[in-house]
């Protein structure tokens, strides 16, 4: 939980904001929570409306009707494989991926489509990172910049900073081709033993366009202690409820 809401919840308001029409949950085992989060709550809202409350507030956490579809990996076999069990709702289609551990501020989701729609392809974020911590990312090596956007003409995952081609590290956001099923379909491991979403992305560069653009957001990774402590912090202290005692706190 980020102050008041769960991440998943940040991740569906970006891809709801975006324009993205169905949303597929790939979850592990004990994570049916996540799924139960946006149903009805038919116990809760049966109270609130004898209560006579409105139930605007949980508004954010109820689905469509097929808005979500909920696909499990059985094994944490990397990003790429995760991607890869979604194959069968996906279909032909191209769709967009979010790692709700990567919180964005604003979400930078929209600002990804809208180089789609300009460019097509498949569209990378990144963010520019210390040249030492390259080893902990996919590292894009840049071509030309076009409309603010810097073709991608390489990726390298988690390289070491002497063999990083760029500081450009890409984050828990992509547009991608369904082609790149056909790739994940191999099963090919790499960094780690595990299968990874950039090692098939880089097998359809030059094959197809790829983009990347510069986040425009401030991104919180909240799979990472001090990440997830500031994340609260930041958007507690932009929360006109909770930021007085935040800085009567920070303060003394």
């Amino acid at each position: 939980t980020i102050v008041d809401r769960p991440l998943i919840q940040y991740a569906v308001d970006e891809a709801r904001e975006a324009g993205i029409e169905q949303l597929i949950f790939v979850t592990g085992r004990g994570k049916a929570s996540l799924d139960d989060y946006f149903d009805i709550g038919f116990e809760l809202e049966t109270t609130m409306r004898g209560r006579g409350k409105s139930l605007d507030a949980l508004a954010p956490s109820r689905s469509g009707f097929g808005e979500i579809v909920s696909v499990r990996q059985q094994q944490p076999l990397g990003l790429g494989h995760a991607v890869w069990c979604a194959r069968a709702i996906v279909g032909d289609e191209p769709f967009a991926v979010l790692l709700p551990d990567d919180l964005m501020v604003p979400g930078a989701l929209k600002q990804m489509v809208a180089a789609y729609e300009e460019l097509g392809g498949n569209i990378l974020l990144t963010e520019e990172v210390p040249k030492e911590r390259t080893a902990s990312y996919g590292v894009i090596a840049p071509g030309e910049t076009r409309d603010g956007a810097v073709e991608v003409q390489g990726l390298v995952e988690k390289p070491q900073p002497e063999n990083a081609p760029s500081n450009l590290a890409v984050i828990g956001r992509y547009i991608l081709q369904p082609e790149i099923m056909e790739v994940l379909d191999t099963q090919e491991q790499g960094a780690g033993g595990e299968i990874q979403l950039t090692d098939a992305m880089a097998k359809l560069i030059g094959k197809q366009p790829f983009h990347a653009v510069k986040s425009g957001s401030e991104r919180h990774d909240c799979g990472d202690k001090a990440g997830f402590v500031l994340a609260n912090l930041a958007l507690g202290l932009a929360d006109a409820d909770v930021a007085p005692k935040l800085r009567e706190f920070l303060d003394r």
